[in-house]
């Protein structure tokens, strides 16, 4: 062990006591990755402290920089894209003591949180009290609120109701050169300055440490139901959700996925579902009971329209929950194909959705891959996911390849690399291919102004 790390060790004990750092081999390991499920070659971190308060961040950032020593913030570590992959030594801040819902307001329908906050338990909180945090990634029963704040996250409901951006109203941050700052106020509106609140959602941990937020709620729905429907293409149901949104209903969420997923899904976890349709669509409505027939109505009209074949409905939370399972069981039925499964979440417009999905069917084909899409039709977001094995050199290199033609075909469509999941190590060589040179060049300066000896979660995102 340096001189250097030792001292940093030390300091640390000293301040926040031994119980609350680790510093062996053994010990940090386990926090040298996260769920991006990459083969590349990490490090492993000096140190894991598990802080308490903002004080206590604010001491470890100091000594970050008396050390010259890298901080890398950790939620949950379910991140897909090695945002918080340890690729310089360096302290990992493990926010899993600071997980307290600090307050729920509901006159003004807001929620103070500390970041290691379960997104899930919070939802059901305030859910309790007729209140609504949309937000809802796929893993929010593990997904901290700090990192989904980090990543922008999104979820399956985003088209109707925004993604994480849309409720961060403060932020309590803990800034590279040792002060703590917030960004906004407990107001919903704030046009006031310019919009810090907003250049730190998604920044990944390359800006500032959050330290508490401040969420905006809403009105719980009074009701809601799913309908499950399968088409022969992929137009088809693009064509459906179009005609859907033209009779003004406005679906809460529009997912779909298509023939290897739904054939997947059957054969490890069997739902009844076709497995000689091209896609299935589930829509999801909600809104005050009484207009829930009408809504209804109207779906399956359109779905019927559009020659859908298999129309399904939710007539308790029991058969909403057994609908969703299917979709929400891809990735792991996907997992069980090969030893490893990745998964991406490129976005386009949703004109362009039937032509990325059937590129990036073409791109795996030709490469000998297995993909299984699922996604967001309503924001044109689409997650190949893509068994594989790592221990397997050439498929290996050819998930390589077309991973990096999916990034160009989404480029000619008009779509961005992330929507939903960030850029973080994974996807950092191609953030180019989407961004042009003046944008990338006033991000760095950005980065350079707020984190000058770039000690937090260095050379991320570019």
């Amino acid at each position: 062990m340096s001189n250097n790390k030792q001292s940093l060790i030390k300091a640390l004990n000293k301040t926040l006591g031994t119980s609350r750092v680790l510093s062996t081999v053994e010990e940090c390991y386990a926090y040298s990755q996260d769920a991006s499920n990459t083969r590349e070659i990490t490090q492993i971190p000096d140190a894991v402290v598990f802080v308490a308060t903002a004080n206590e961040v604010l001491e470890v950032v100091k000594f970050a920089r008396k050390y010259k020593t890298p901080i890398i913030c950790r939620g949950a570590g379910t991140n897909t894209v090695g945002a918080c992959r340890v690729e310089h030594g360096g302290i990992i801040l493990n926010f899993s003591r600071m997980n307290k819902i600090l307050e729920i307001n509901k006159e003004n329908m807001t929620a103070k949180v500390q970041p290691g906050v379960i997104l899930g338990d919070l939802q059901s909180k305030v859910e309790q009290l007729g209140l609504f945090y949309p937000p809802d990634p796929s893993n929010l029963k593990v997904s901290t609120v700090g990192g989904s704040i980090a990543q922008a996250s999104g979820g399956a409901k985003t088209f109707k109701y925004g993604s994480t951006k849309n409720y961060v109203i403060d932020l309590e941050i803990v800034t590279a050169d040792g002060r703590i700052m917030r960004t906004g106020s407990d107001t919903v509106k704030n046009a006031t300055g310019y919009d810090l609140t907003s250049l730190f959602v998604g920044s990944e941990g390359t800006l500032g440490i959050i330290t508490q937020a401040t969420l905006k709620l809403i009105p719980k729905p009074e009701s809601r139901k799913v309908l499950m429907a399968y088409f022969d293409t992929v137009e088809g149901a693009v064509e459906a959700v179009n005609l859907i949104v033209s009779q003004r209903i406005f679906p809460a969420t529009i997912d779909f996925m298509d023939a290897n997923a739904i054939q997947t899904v059957e054969k490890f976890y069997p739902a009844g579902l076709l497995t000689d349709k091209a896609a299935t669509l589930l829509v999801e409505i909600d809104g005050f009971e009484v207009s829930m027939n009408y809504q209804q109505a109207i779906v399956e009209e359109i779905f019927k329209r559009c020659n859908a074949a298999n129309i399904r409905v939710s007539h308790n939370e029991e058969e909403y929950e057994r609908i969703w399972s299917a979709r929400r069981a891809s990735m792991g039925a996907c997992a069980l194909l090969k030893p490893n499964v990745t998964t991406d979440d490129v976005i386009v417009p949703r004109e362009n959705l039937p032509a990325l999905v059937k590129g990036i069917r073409q791109i795996c084909e030709k490469h000998g891959l297995t993909a299984c899409l699922v996604g967001h039709v309503g924001d044109g977001s689409v997650h190949p996911q893509i068994p594989i094995d790592y221990n397997d050199e050439d498929e290996y290199r050819r998930y390589k390849l077309a991973k990096s033609e999916i990034y160009e075909l989404t480029a000619t469509l008009n779509g961005l690399l992330s929507g939903e999941h960030g850029i973080g190590a994974e996807k950092r060589p191609f953030i180019s291919k989407v961004i042009g040179g003046t944008a990338l060049d006033f991000m760095r300066k950005i980065k350079k102004s707020l984190d000058p000896d770039n000690i937090l979660n260095p050379y991320k995102i570019f």
